[in-house]
């Protein structure tokens, strides 16, 4: 099977590096550091570039991580590093980005996730608040929904009228179409609030892969939004690696995805570098994208004769 074209998105503009529209599929990744550590923060930063990260997004979750923000831009810049930096804002996003101007100027884009920027009556204002403040700032936006966090609204909805159908669809079905109706309708209320169309990109992440495969695929067909992909909490280890091979590999083969990240969990005293590495080869080894020479090397056998390559492998690595 042959790869297929990318199928056209709106490419969108986060800080220099461009996202969707026929650009190359962008790796990045997010740090695990306490944000309010600007030296731990920085230097995490400073090791997921080096390393290929082209995006990379930090958690800005209370005053502390707010008011460090432009604090580690400023250092990143004076250490020649221009990577973008995301802010992951949850339930008080509104709020930080108000009250801290310079935080919500230095990031390059901030990550929305409609299930949890509020609840209730507070939910559209404090969506819109974080809207209007992306449009004030001319920031680009990406409405992440995560089937762990999905907004029950959206689902209870779905839920009730799925009853009402003589064919009812199973809960999985109406789950599916909740976490990309929340999605789009969030872009859609983005757009009505004044964010122009390439401000936005989409992610709808679950930890199944089939699920996960299915909903990006439907996504797809129905938007021309910039998509990023990623499979979370996909787990440690070779079998994170391997799970999020799997679901990214199918939907690239596809023309599907414009920045892809892997969610791994670092093992004990492993480096978080480890995600980004895992991306560049999945690129590189799908066709996508090439970053380091590519070697082929017999896997080995009982007609094996030399340990050359080997040897000369773990040396030079």
């Amino acid at each position: 099977m042959s790869i297929q074209s990318r199928k056209h998105t709106q490419q969108v503009l986060v800080g220099n590096v461009k996202v969707g529209g026929g650009a190359p599929i962008v790796v990045q990744s997010m740090t695990n550091t306490d944000t309010a550590d600007v030296t731990a923060s920085v230097q995490q930063i400073i090791e997921l570039s080096t390393a290929g990260s082209e995006i990379v997004r930090v958690t800005v979750n209370t005053e502390e991580a707010a008011k460090a923000l432009p604090e580690i831009v400023n250092l990143l810049a004076q250490k020649g590093f221009s990577v973008p930096i995301v802010g992951d804002f949850h339930f008080n996003g509104h709020k930080l980005l108000e009250k801290y101007p310079d935080c919500a100027q230095a990031l390059s884009k901030y990550r929305i996730n409609p299930g949890n920027v509020g609840k209730g009556k507070a939910r559209d204002p404090q969506f819109q608040q974080m809207i209007e403040l992306a449009c004030r700032y001319d920031k680009p936006v990406r409405i992440g929904v995560n089937g762990g966090s999905l907004d029950q609204l959206v689902l209870t909805r779905l839920l009730d009228e799925n009853r009402q159908l003589a064919n009812p669809s199973n809960l999985r079905a109406v789950t599916r179409e909740a976490i990309i109706q929340s999605a789009l309708e969030s872009a859609t209320k983005a757009q009505e609030l004044g964010l122009a169309k390439n401000k936005i990109t989409l992610s709808c992440k679950i930890s199944n892969v089939q699920e996960l495969i299915n909903i990006y695929e439907d996504l797809s067909s129905r938007c021309d939004y910039a998509l990023h992909l990623g499979l979370t909490e996909a787990g440690m280890g070779s079998k994170g690696m391997v799970a999020s091979a799997a679901a990214l590999g199918v939907l690239m083969q596809q023309g599907i995805g414009d920045t892809i990240r892997i969610s791994l969990t670092p093992e004990l005293g492993g480096s978080r570098t480890q995600e980004v590495i895992v991306a560049q080869e999945i690129l590189q080894t799908m066709g996508f994208r090439s970053f380091t020479p590519m070697v082929i090397a017999c896997p080995g056998c009982g007609r094996t004769t030399s340990d050359y390559f080997r040897l000369y492998v773990n040396r030079s690595g």
